[in-house]
């Protein structure tokens, strides 16, 4: 296995959202990860393994019964040779187990125990259920998101469940192996996702204090009311993102579309309306593809939106090898120079072999 994470030794117990992405993103950077699953009868509805889904690529698969004494014994054999842990379960519930960081830690004092839950291990609503949609509406992110006069809309569940959660553990996780190699010493990486969404807000929460963003929904320079940054809609029904902020951009972008950028003051409010329908009756005389085209290799800041379907066999997409073939998915990310990580693929192991394997 290639990857800067060569090497390095994960136990992920078996979960859905942030916890097996997280566990993607490390297998990814070349990290041996064992996953742990639950019999399939104890399986929930949204955990289906089949070997074919590009979250859960690159792990190995050793199912066990945690009640079982056995399994338990079996469980922990791996955990000492482990240099890291993933868990995404309810606080409580590996303690339940006798898997929690003290009971880890007695045994294996290096081991970095991350901990994935949406509030966290501590605060007022830690033993509270919750998604994605939760978190992020706590931290603020959610009420900037959607049209003025309507209810927020959910960004898909990037900014909690991937963002907020499974990236910031994989950072964290990074980041306690380090502390641990150079103290001999691993500790607890606690990652919420309410404070994760709250720290990828933080950019915004400095324009909000600095007076440059309005907590009225849809008003603001990137939530989709400035006329250069939103979606048009394209004759065929498909749509075109143009984000032409700077000036320099933003005057290629209406030239391009055969309007006189002077004509125009960005920073005038008062206007952008008018600016945005003027745009619009340009844009939808044309389908797509025509404007993907007419602005590619230019500096108006203008992409194709792109559905799933689309999005791998997209000129830049294919060059830059930013999906992988058989399925379809999304490469490794970010690229290393000497270490490159590669999209690993599913392995049921034994537990016998699994043991024999990290010796």
């Amino acid at each position: 296995m290639s990857g800067p994470l060569s090497g390095i030794r994960v136990v992920e117990f078996e979960g859905i959202g942030p916890a097996p992405y997280c566990g993607m993103l490390l297998s990814d950077m070349g990290a041996d990860v064992i996953r742990i699953a639950r019999p399939r009868a104890n399986r929930g509805p949204l955990i289906q393994h089949d070997g074919h889904q590009p979250i859960d690529r690159g792990r190995s698969l050793v199912t066990l019964d945690l009640k079982n004494p056995d399994d338990l014994a079996g469980a922990f054999d791996l955990l000492d040779k482990a240099d890291a842990l993933i868990e995404g379960l309810r606080p409580g519930v590996m303690e339940r187990l006798g898997l929690g960081p003290d009971d880890i830690h007695a045994r294996n004092p290096k081991l970095v125990y991350c901990r994935i839950t949406g509030w966290g291990q501590t605060g007022d609503w830690a033993q509270a259920a919750g998604h994605d949609l939760c978190y992020i509406a706590v931290s603020g992110a959610l009420a900037a998101m959607g049209e003025p006069g309507k209810p927020p809309l959910p960004p898909l569940n990037l900014v909690g469940d991937y963002g907020g959660g499974g990236l910031f553990a994989a950072f964290g996780i990074a980041m306690a192996l380090v502390h641990a190699q150079r103290t001999g010493r691993g500790q607890v990486v606690d990652s919420a996702m309410v404070d994760g969404a709250a720290s990828q807000m933080a950019p915004l929460y400095s324009m909000f204090q600095k007076g440059g963003w309005s907590l009225d929904r849809g008003t603001n320079l990137l939530d989709g009311a400035a006329p250069f940054y939103r979606c048009y809609e394209c004759s065929d029904g498909g749509f075109i993102a143009a984000g032409p902020i700077e000036p320099q951009f933003f005057k290629v972008f209406m030239e391009g579309l055969g309007l006189d950028p002077t004509a125009w003051d960005q920073t005038d409010r008062s206007r952008w309306a008018e600016m945005a329908d003027q745009i619009a009756a340009v844009i939808i005389t044309q389908p797509r593809d025509h404007w993907s085209d007419h602005f590619a290799g230019t500096d108006a800041c203008v992409a194709p939106v792109l559905d799933m379907g689309e999005a791998a066999s997209h000129p830049h997409n294919a060059s830059r090898g930013t999906f992988t073939d058989g399925p379809v998915q999304p490469a490794p990310a970010p690229r290393f120079s000497a270490t490159p990580g590669q999209a690993g693929t599913v392995q049921d192991l034994a537990l016998a072999d699994a043991k024999a394997r990290w010796g």
